[in-house]
């Protein structure tokens, strides 16, 4: 198994993408705590995978914004799991609106879902990776953060664009002490996120036209490049950017 005897965290880890690399992280033999405003899907999940041959999961509640919750939630993962290896700050939001017509509430949620909540969580691994020597971070992104495109928000792209250059920074910050930092740049994916654009017909067609492989991903395509940043096998990679598109971002 690829992570066996590894301890993860993964935020925003209770449905889409991050349910996905959840569920494939205990497969591969980890330990998962899943930090998520989302208490019962949570929690359900937490049990799901408890209830399965050797699963271990714990649901803890966290809001990313907020310092204090990310220190309570990464405590509570030491004190049950013993230390944490693997860091998938997944956790994250969409956005709509043109630039002058979104209002400035608008932009500071989305920044500070996105991006602070990257720093945060990120800041408050660190000090735990450092006591083991090593660890892995996964910063989820997306391919607006590599792209413009007139369809998705200033703000969502931005805060994508903040967490690829946060990665970057943080990884050549840590890279001597043996913690990676690297981004996923994920294209368009069947996710709670997206269900209503891909419902309206012209939005989902608008869409699907511009991913060379004419489709929407799917999570479990998303985990496994997750999985494989998280695992030994890719020991030699940080600040790195892992582009999984369909296509979009080599047009």
């Amino acid at each position: 198994m690829r992570l066996e005897g590894k301890v993860a965290f993964i935020s925003g880890g209770s449905r889409g993408m991050g349910a996905e690399e959840t569920r494939l992280f205990v497969k591969e033999g980890a330990k998962v705590a899943i930090g998520d405003v989302l208490h019962e899907t949570g929690n359900q999940l937490a049990a799901e995978i408890n209830a399965t041959s050797n699963g271990q999961a714990l649901f803890l509640p966290l809001d990313v914004t907020s310092e204090t919750q990310w220190q309570q939630a990464i405590t509570a993962t030491i004190q049950v799991f013993g230390n944490l290896d693997i860091l998938v700050n997944n956790a994250g939001i969409g956005g709509s609106g043109t630039v002058e017509h979104a209002t400035i509430e608008q932009w500071d949620r989305v920044l500070n879902i996105n991006a602070k909540g990257v720093f945060l969580g990120t800041k408050t691994a660190i000090p735990e990776m450092r006591k083991n020597g090593s660890g892995s971070i996964i910063n989820i992104s997306s391919q607006l953060g590599l792209v413009g495109v007139d369809s998705s928000s200033a703000q969502y792209q931005a805060s994508k664009g903040a967490v690829r250059i946060f990665t970057k920074a943080a990884a050549i910050q840590y890279a001597s002490e043996g913690i990676r930092v690297n981004s996923v740049h994920p294209g368009p994916i069947v996710t709670p996120m997206t269900e209503d654009s891909r419902l309206d017909a012209n939005k989902h067609g608008v869409t699907v036209s511009r991913v060379p492989m004419g489709r929407y991903g799917r999570p479990k395509e998303i985990a496994y490049g997750v999985l494989f940043l998280a695992s030994d096998e890719s020991a030699f990679m940080t600040g790195s950017e892992l582009v999984i598109d369909g296509g979009w971002t080599a047009q």
